[in-house]
């Protein structure tokens, strides 16, 4: 273990202080509660009660996300069914749910507030691969909608829907201070800072509420090849400014910006290189700007309220991909034939120069520098819930455009930096638009005060206009120069649900539901296709679910159980190049996936909370893959790329009197992901299989009087499980496997407090 004495003594002194200074500052008068167990979702565009919502649906709440330790939405799948992410590193990250994972646009829609945000569509027309992360620091509370959400929240939402909802600014004035420092294992010292303070400018009218956030994270992946120590150091930092108008009590106006910093690099390594260690032969830096502004206003006219949002999100992402092994993986007699005298042997004026070629190349990377523009805008009419009969209506706008140029660039062999000026060997260009239109309601009946009845229904209309041109060629890694060259998708349709509910019990809820979810077509500009535009189409599905939500036991008891199938056609999966090296968007026909979910939340005894939840997941292919450009279609039967059949979580938290003056708590949290391929066909070339993982995270501390103030050890990976998340390989990475995991564990103390 490579946590030094004097780290574990600094740490430890700072929580002594903490908790000292803390508990002289203080007075309490016993311990804090959990929570209550009432908790209010707006899921359904309207408050509801989340047991009362006969729909699958998840919520955890600020104080759990605190106490828990979470810190993005990546920190969540443990706390929530069927939720799991394709964790590529920051930045690179897919959020999958119910088993629906695919590549091309997302299949979950992300939403912070009330605007969905997308990652960019990269130079693979991958946008779900990248989504947006924003810090989870003075939330309200997030929701995790499971099945399609099609007409409530249109395309994107296919798997499901995932909210973030953050604090909004009071009419009192508050603040609050979260600073943590820790040790991890591999790696060194980690440090970070949240602050959040609200203030009343006009009472009762204007108020405002600021939260800033610093983090720096010490890496623990070696770089053996460049000698470089925790290349992957991270470093984060942005915050969020809300103003709240309420010139009338009818009247409510909310302006937010939102701004996230990252600088970091690749956390991947080598499995063949040892335990967190690399041997890329260049540096693979990651740097992610995110601006998010939006304007959200309810108008309540007594019984129907109208709210409006209007917001633009603007993202800068650059990242790099080491390509020198293909590149020298080249430089032979055969590659020479095959690249320069179309297979037969080359001369050896022409085996020089071709060698010279490939020598000019032999350290250089893939540097796709993206930046993307989204504009949406929503307007809709709500009933209040008060009668019988409760809807919503509504329309929908986005715009997005996005920008990629993809070089590939020289880097110095000895720092493995990107040289600058550049010295391009190839580059193309490419600019993705896609704008969509709905109109969408909801309307929902109590047929009786047990019976309800819902439909919902979307029509939507979307257009995407693509445009690509490679302006300097390789025929190392078969780029054509191409001309500009357009191609158009556009389509409309309508997505459906049907929901009926019943209420057994006044504590037991029974719901059946058939939903439809779609997703937009586009095409690929990628090195070594046939054509420099390759098309694929949009893909839909349709789930069918029943269900049980069950409060028992005096409210002791809360468990939700249900099962579900979804049929998918045409779904849009990654393909590979004949040669291996590039991945691109492509269908594959239809697949099945039947799963099962469970959630539980026991209250034994007073201050005593355990949480649990599990899903099974069988996501398979129904029919062959077809597709002459894929070099290893998947067959029927083959399973869906990195969905575990199994994985379930687990967390318990006891909250005791010390004194009559300090609180205790102790929480302890695990969960455990089952095994998956990276690919459909196991025995593919490229193929990896990810195995499976668990991980326990534990958190021991004190507290004042209404958790006015906290001091904490918490150790996050405590059994210091490798935990590979994700395992890659192809043409690029010659005969190599690459994988992402988890942070090895950490120690550390966090201090808050509130005011």
């Amino acid at each position: 273990m490579k946590i030094a004495h004097k780290r574990l003594r600094l740490l430890t002194a700072t929580a002594m202080l903490g908790i000292s200074s803390a508990a002289l500052a203080q007075q309490a008068t016993g311990p804090a509660e959990t929570g209550s167990d009432e908790i209010i979702v707006t899921a359904l565009k309207r408050s509801t009660n989340l047991q009362d919502t006969p729909i699958s649906i998840s919520a955890v709440t600020g104080e759990s996300i605190a106490n828990s330790g979470v810190q993005s939405i990546a920190d969540l799948n443990s706390s929530i069914p069927s939720l799991t992410f394709e964790d590529g590193g920051p930045s690179n990250r897919r959020v999958v749910i119910r088993g629906i994972r695919a590549a091309g646009e997302p299949t979950v829609g992300t939403y912070y507030d009330e605007t969905p945000v997308t990652g960019s569509i990269g130079a693979g027309n991958d946008s779900g691969g990248s989504t947006p992360e924003l810090r989870l620091f003075d939330v309200e509370r997030v929701e995790v909608l499971r099945g399609p959400q099609g007409t409530l929240y249109g395309s994107g939402s296919m798997g499901g829907t995932l909210r973030v909802i953050y604090q909004k600014p009071t009419f009192t004035s508050e603040g609050a201070v979260d600073v943590s420092l820790s040790d991890t294992r591999d790696g060194g010292l980690n440090y970070e800072g949240n602050a959040m303070v609200n203030v009343p400018i006009v009472e009762d009218k204007i108020a405002v509420r600021a939260v800033g956030f610093y983090r720096n994270a010490n890496g623990y992946v070696d770089n053996t090849t460049l000698n470089i120590k925790n290349i992957n150091d991270n470093k984060s930092y942005g915050g969020r400014f809300l103003v709240r108008l309420q010139p009338t009590e009818a009247l409510t106006i909310d302006a937010a910006a939102y701004i996230n910093r990252t600088r970091t690099d690749t956390n991947a390594w080598t499995l063949t290189s040892g335990k967190y260690n690399s041997d890329a032969l260049t540096r693979q830096p990651v740097r992610d700007d995110l601006e998010l502004y939006s304007l959200t206003a309810n108008y309540d006219f007594g019984g129907v309220v109208l709210t409006g949002v209007v917001s633009y999100l603007d993202r800068d992402l650059d990242t790099v991909s080491d390509v020198s092994r293909f590149i020298r993986s080249t430089r032979t007699a055969a590659g020479c034939a095959a690249r320069v005298s179309a297979g037969q042997p080359c001369s050896s004026t022409q085996l020089t120069d071709y060698y010279a070629l490939v020598d000019s190349q032999s350290t250089s990377a893939l540097f796709p520098q993206q930046t993307m523009k989204s504009w949406t805008a929503e307007l809709r009419l709500s009933s209040d819930g008060s009668g019988p009969l409760n809807w919503t209506v509504g329309g929908f706008y986005s715009d997005r455009d996005t920008s990629v140029a993809n070089p590939q660039s020289n880097a110095d062999p000895v720092t493995g930096a990107i040289i600058e000026p550049q010295q391009i060997a190839t580059v193309r260009f490419i600019d993705d638009s896609l704008r969509q239109v709905a109109a969408f309601g909801e309307f929902s009946y109590d047929v009786t005060d047990r019976l309800n009845l819902t439909v919902g229904g979307r029509y939507f209309r979307y257009d995407k206009d693509i445009s690509g041109q490679t302006t300097i060629g390789s025929i190392l890694v078969g780029a054509v120069v191409r001309p500009l060259s357009f191609v158009k998708s556009d389509e409309d349709g309508t997505a459906f649900k049907f929901n009926g509910s019943y209420k057994i019990t006044d504590d037991v809820l029974f719901y059946a539901e058939a939903a439809q979810g779609f997703r937009p077509g586009g095409a690929n500009q990628v090195i070594g296709l046939a054509q420099e535009l390759t098309p694929y189409k949009s893909d839909s599905l349709w789930n069918y679910e029943v269900g049980l939500k069950n409060t028992l036991f005096d409210r002791r008891l809360f468990l939700n159980v249900d099962v579900f199938q979804i049929d998918w056609s045409d779904m849009q999966i990654t393909g590979r190049t004949p040669n291996g090296a590039f991945s691109f968007i492509t269908n594959a026909g239809k697949a099945r996936v039947r799963g099962a979910e469970l959630e539980a939340t026991i209250r034994p005894a007073a201050g005593f909370t355990i949480t649990g939840n599990a899903s099974y997941i069988d996501a398979k292919l129904r029919e062959n893959q077809a597709n002459a450009n894929v070099s290893a279609p998947g067959l029927k039967g083959d399973r869906i790329p990195y969905v575990p059949k199994f994985s379930a979580g687990i967390g318990a938290q006891y909250v005791w009197a010390l004194t009559d003056n300090l609180s205790g708590l102790a929480r302890i949290d695990g969960n455990t992901v089952g095994g998956s391929y990276s690919d459909f066909r196991p025995t593919g070339t490229f193929t990896r299989k990810v195995d499976s993982y668990q991980l326990v995270n534990a958190r021991l501390g004190v507290e004042g009087p209404d958790s006015a103030w906290g001091a904490y050890l918490f150790v996050t990976n405590l059994l210091d499980d490798t935990a590979i998340t994700r395992a890659t390989s192809s043409a690029i990475a010659v005969g190599r496997t690459l994988v992402n995991s988890a942070t090895p564990r950490t120690i550390g103390v966090n201090l808050r407090t509130k005011f």
